[in-house]
């Protein structure tokens, strides 16, 4: 008898294949002595749209509202149904004995798997393969010891509830909503909060009012010291007077009363979770949250040298720690080989900064598999996330950067100046980054505290200056001022999201809230904030391709769109604390500490009281970007939308769902003053516009770049073109297509 393995992916089924010595290649699976591996294309089974459940539903009307299902109905997915029944024929072969599920090891994997399980009718024993990485050892160790599936079933449960909700509460929402103001209107318990955190971002920085500050900046014994408030500590004040007042009467000397010089020892910051990653790789290198999930994929599954990318820990289970030198080894290459072959050689102490079994849950922090590395395999961009994370491991496993901090105190007159600086005596972990290292986790949010603004004067910092001798100082001893200055500045509003720091948000939507609720604050803790690191990319890009936001350079912004739907959805689809409430009850699902059918009890209720306010509502809904173009399927006007890609001109019409690209962004430089420019027309008429003004046809484009030697060739320019035509030709993310027809394509698709 064999056992039949289910992956997640082929390419995963690929390697766990080769482990199991299964060469016998088909279409759709691989088959060896023992074992037959097949897989899904994410998920094959999805839940029914509302047609299937009756006619009524085919017509969009509010009288059919709520869509209550008795009996939920699984379908098979139109796209992937092929595959779909070669995987049911392999479970009702005589010859298989069992099931090894091996799909993600995850709440959304276990849905992959149990569905299709479901929906075939499989009787026999099912097993749970649940690994972090895809590497040979891993897969080995993990077919060593496989759990029973019986183990997991609270988790599918837990899954099927989150599922099952989210189609109740959105489609329901997003029926109503489209019905009551003729609009394409989707919302969903994450994509619309966090809607509203841009939103409130926006009007924060619309209310912004700066403020002057000033300080005084004083020079004397080659050190640059800064005046500090004796009560507030503060180096900055707004009254202007009182600045005027101290630099007026300022004696000429300044006497020293207090120096001190301390050891510090600083740590390399946490390794990457998901969300930690797509922040710091959006600041490095402008990759927004998607493309970086996408890097990982390929440098988990097809690449094998890193583990698994959708985890929510940065820290380590200390079943891994005896993993590590072996995984020093594996990245050892390079521009790693030196560090890493020395951390390799040198015991490991496994320290509490970074190895914490309480702070992993299903998958722990992203590290190097112990797969041998190529990295001549990889593209441009896999490197630099290759990179990050090899640095981030050697950094951790590196000795502390050892300093000395001096601080030097005085006084002119009764007023008192302050100077620091600090000496790197060993640097330690700072040495894998080199000079140039950034902390790129400390955001700026805006507010009076660690602004700076312009200055009357050269800058604010206080400095001791590197190989300045201060043995010679002593409290008591006088210094002459040979300078004087005041300095000001004004405080700054929040900055706008960013991809990075929108993720960042929404994991942690607390710090972003008007209303810090004790109960919301603890349990948006407990949760994680909004969505998982698994769903947040695919949320970020649902509101762009809904057109509900948009972006301006690197800056997100919300339209007029968005703006209208916010004014217009029930309070409660605005809040974090719905999806807040709703994982906490999934978590303890998937514990087997509550029942997933109270749960849905529960939200059917909570749906039948959401129609009820959208039905009784009074407001209003305009579009404010009509064209005076006809759509050329149904003659409707049509708006102009500022799309992720370009401008689009789509229909109106919810159901025809018609779109036609006006410009799209391009990498293109202009000759003139090198920002990128846009492509804009159709056939030979096609042409680059940039905002200097400056254009230039697509065929006199080709041809310059030729005679340059470099940049794109006509086989660039075509497979560029023909990416940007497939986005163009992407269905319209009408209210019921985008938001729930592709509700088996994962968990982003449902919130």
């Amino acid at each position: 008898m064999k056992h039949l393995v289910i992956a997640e992916k082929p390419s995963v089924a690929r390697d766990i294949a080769r482990v199991l010595h299964c060469s016998q290649k088909s279409a759709s699976s691989m088959e060896g002595k023992d074992y037959i591996v097949t897989w899904a294309l994410g998920h094959l089974v999805t839940l029914a749209d509302p047609e299937e459940y009756g006619d009524k539903y085919k017509a969009w009307n509010m009288d059919t509202l709520p869509m209550l299902p008795e009996r939920w109905k699984l379908v098979v997915i139109r796209q992937t149904a092929k595959q779909y029944h070669a995987v049911k024929d392999l479970l009702f072969r005589k010859d298989v004995s069992d099931i090894v599920i091996a799909t993600d090891a995850g709440r959304e994997g276990e849905l992959v798997a149990r569905w299709i399980l479901e929906k075939a009718g499989n009787r026999k024993p099912v097993k749970r393969l649940w690994i972090s990485s895809v590497t040979d050892k891993a897969i080995r160790e993990g077919f060593a010891h496989l759990r029973p599936g019986k183990d997991y079933e609270n988790l599918y449960h837990a899954a099927v509830a989150r599922a099952e909700a989210d189609w109740v509460v959105g489609i329901n929402a997003t029926r109503a909503l489209t019905c009551k103001y003729n609009a394409q209107l989707s919302c969903g318990r994450v994509q619309t909060p966090t809607l509203a955190m841009i939103a409130a971002r926006e009007e924060e920085i619309r209310n912004f009012v700066p403020q002057t500050y000033y300080g005084l900046k004083a020079s004397a014994g080659g050190i640059s010291f800064v005046w500090t408030d004796g009560t507030s500590k503060s180096s900055r004040t707004f009254d202007k007077e009182r600045i005027e007042a101290i630099y007026k009467n300022a004696q000429k000397n300044l006497k020293i009363t207090e120096i001190s010089k301390k050891p510090k020892k600083s740590y390399s910051p946490a390794l990457y979770d998901l969300t930690a990653l797509q922040r710091e790789a959006n600041q490095r290198y402008g990759f927004s949250a998607k493309e970086t999930l996408n890097i990982m994929q390929r440098l988990y599954e097809n690449h094998k040298v890193l583990t698994y990318p959708r985890t929510d820990s940065r820290y380590l289970t200390t079943d891994i720690t005896g993993t590590l030198k072996e995984r020093l080894e594996a990245c050892a290459t390079g521009p790693y080989r030196k560090t890493a072959a020395l951390l390799a050689k040198q015991e490991i102490h496994p320290s509490k900064s970074f190895v914490n079994n309480a702070k992993v849950s299903d998958h722990h922090a992203i590290i190097p598999t112990e797969e041998y590395v190529r990295l001549e395999n990889m593209s441009s961009d896999e490197r630099k996330i290759y990179d990050m994370v090899v640095r981030r491991f050697l950094a951790v496993l590196s000795p502390a950067c050892e300093s000395e901090e001096i601080s030097v105190s005085g006084l002119i007159g009764n007023e008192r100046f302050a100077a620091k600086g600090s000496v790197i005596k060993e640097s330690g972990w700072r040495q894998i980054y080199g000079s140039d290292w950034e902390d790129m986790e400390e955001e700026d949010e805006g507010g009076f505290a660690g602004q700076s603004g312009t200055a009357a004067s050269s800058g604010y910092g206080s400095a001791i200056p590197n190989g300045l001798d201060t043995s010679a100082l002593r409290p008591g001893a006088l210094l002459p001022v040979t300078g004087l200055a005041i300095t000001k500045g004004a405080t700054k509003p929040p900055a706008y999201f960013t991809e990075g720091t929108l993720i960042s948000a929404m994991e942690n939507p607390v710090k972003y809230l008007k209303n810090k609720d004790r109960a919301i604050v603890r349990t948006l803790g407990e949760t994680g904030g909004l969505g998982t690191v698994a769903t947040r990319a695919d949320i970020i890009e649902k509101l762009f391709n809904s057109f509900l936001m948009e972006k301006k350079g690197n800056e997100i912004h919300i339209t007029s769109k968005g703006r209208q739907l916010l004014s217009l959805v029930p309070p409660d689809l605005k809040s974090p604390e719905l999806t807040a409430r709703w994982e906490l009850r999934l978590q303890a699902i998937s514990r087997g500490k509550d029942s997933d059918r109270k749960f849905m009890d529960e939200i059917q209720n909570y749906t039948k009281k959401l129609i009820r306010e959208i039905r009784d509502a009074d407001g209003t809904f305009r579009h404010d970007n009509l064209t005076r173009h006809k759509c050329p399927q149904c003659g409707k006007l049509m708006l102009e939308v500022n799309g992720k890609h370009g401008k689009m001109l789509v229909c109106q019409d919810r159901e025809c769902g018609y779109r036609e690209t006006i410009s799209r962004h391009t990498n293109a430089r202009c000759p003139v003053c090198h920002k990128k420019m846009e492509l804009i027309g159709k056939g030979d008429a096609q042409r680059f516009v940039c905002s200097c003004g400056h254009k230039e046809k697509l065929s006199a484009f080709q041809e310059r770049k030729k005679k340059e030697g470099k940049g794109a060739n006509k086989r660039d320019v075509a497979a560029y073109m023909k990416k940007q035509s497939k986005e163009a030709e992407q269905p319209l993310n009408n209210a019921f297509a985008d938001a729930f027809k592709k509700i088996g394509f994962g968990e982003g698709n449902r919130e």
